[in-house]
């Protein structure tokens, strides 16, 4: 006879490989689609000239004939470098006359995305050697000079995106780790002691970003603001995924989980350079894009910079969120430290309890009254 084992295998033969297929969909969506697909598309850049004479007009003509790929605005060098200070642009192509004929300097930031700025750079180097050329009547054009506001190195260009993950990860482990353990354990924490984890995961989690930061470059800016950010980002993220994890059990971490990916894949893009679809589904709310912003400028000594305010807003948020889910009340559950649900949501039946059930003690009185049990 077949046992439970054997039943109907026709159905896991069927599902199993639409689990995976659905997998793969959801991977290659969250990963290699927002970089296959990705294009420059309206990147915002300035043109920068004295107001009047034929420097002026030269820039109008630059902007005019951008392309679809560049969004130009024509502007001062004063004006086109606090532009670029605000964010609201990735590259200044600045123009001036010399005694050698026009010079043309592209001017970006450490400070900016460094996927947008690397484009813009490569875009703008190349509209103003042809704008050199052409304005040098027939001589030899002067080289397009790059100059970099906010210079960063390798840790200021990949640390902000790699820690705001770290965070992320960071807190899921400590979050599952509480739920599977307490599970096990048969024990439902209650607020105080979910609140008293949290604040641990938090501190610790955010010391150890820290300690990589300044490994990696002593040079990045970890004063007070800084450190006030990260601990902000880590708590924000770490509250969010203990209240999913105290509502659904460990059957949150198939929505906690593949939220890591858009850390690498979205996160680190620019708007203007993914498709319109990405944008709209998975750029426009990843938690990623503010943290990892906000923390570039902090790190660079640009604690003024718009992206810092709007992080501390959307990260205190998610604080908050989280806490709700945290603390907010069960039904049928006082202090909480009554019998705790399995995470997978199953039933944890004992052998003990097992021995004592119905069917076990009359399966046991049949055996010692026919010397044989019954299949």
């Amino acid at each position: 006879m077949p046992g439970p084992g054997t039943r109907r295998p026709g159905r896991l033969v069927v599902l199993t490989p639409l689990a995976g297929a659905l997998i793969a969909v959801m991977l290659g969506f969250l990963t290699f689609g927002a970089q296959t697909t990705a294009e420059p598309r309206g990147l915002p850049v300035a043109v920068a000239a004295p107001e009047g004479g034929p420097l002026r007009g030269a820039a109008e003509r630059v902007a005019g004939q951008g392309g679809d790929a560049l969004s130009w605005r024509v502007t001062t060098p004063t004006e086109g470098r606090r532009l670029l200070t605000d964010k609201e642009v990735y590259g200044v192509l600045e123009l001036a006359g010399g005694p050698d004929g026009p010079t043309a300097t592209v001017v970006v930031s450490g400070a900016v995305n460094p996927t947008g700025t690397q484009v813009a750079q490569q875009a703008l180097t190349g509209a103003g050697q042809a704008l050199t050329a052409a304005l040098a009547q027939g001589g030899q054009a002067t080289p397009v000079r790059v100059e970099t506001v906010h210079p960063a190195g390798a840790a200021g260009r990949a640390g902000p995106l790699g820690v705001s993950a770290l965070a992320w990860v960071g807190g899921l482990a400590a979050g599952a780790a509480l739920t599977l353990l307490a599970a096990r354990a048969r024990y439902r924490p209650g607020a105080g002691a979910r609140l008293a984890h949290l604040g641990t995961t938090s501190v610790l989690v955010t010391g150890v970003l820290a300690g990589f930061l300044a490994l990696w470059d002593s040079s990045l800016h970890l004063g007070w603001s800084t450190l006030g950010f990260l601990l902000l980002t880590v708590s924000g993220f770490a509250a969010l995924q203990a209240g999913l994890l105290r509502w659904l059990g460990l059957r949150a971490m198939a929505l906690l989980g593949p939220l890591y990916l858009l850390a690498p894949a979205v996160a680190a893009q620019v708007p203007q350079l993914l498709h319109p679809a990405y944008e709209a589904l998975l750029w426009s709310w990843t938690p990623f894009r503010f943290s990892t912003e906000g923390l570039r400028s902090l790190l660079l000594g640009i604690p003024e910079a718009p992206d810092v305010g709007t992080g501390i807003w959307v990260l205190s948020g998610l604080l908050v969120a989280g806490l709700v889910l945290l603390l907010w009340p069960r039904r049928g559950s006082a202090g909480e430290e009554a019998e705790p649900q399995s995470p997978d949501g199953v039933v944890d039946v004992g052998v003990d309890q097992a021995d004592r059930l119905p069917g076990a003690q009359g399966e046991d009185a049949a055996q010692h009254r026919h010397a044989r049990v019954r299949r």
